[in-house]
């Protein structure tokens, strides 16, 4: 599996994964991303004109805070939420 860029923008987090992010993982990821680029691209399967998160709310954070207006992403096939 090739890993692509993709918008943020254009992923949409369900419900069942909105929680409360660790802001200590997240300042911890952003400086290894800046540091090294992000190592693990996220999991997100399509549906219809948006992607949907599968893994990866505190990588999603740290490049959000980053400034990144992209991410690299794994496109996968998955159950719905």
């Amino acid at each position: 599996m090739k890993p692509v860029s993709i918008k943020i923008a254009e992923i949409y987090v369900p419900a069942a994964l909105r929680k409360p992010v660790d802001a200590a993982k997240v300042t911890a990821l952003a400086e290894s991303i800046a540091d090294k680029g992000q190592e693990t691209p996220i999991l997100v399967r399509p549906d219809k004109d948006r992607y949907v998160l599968v893994s990866g709310l505190h990588r999603i954070e740290a490049c959000k805070a980053l400034g990144e207006t992209t991410i690299l992403v794994n496109i996968v096939q998955s159950r719905k939420f």
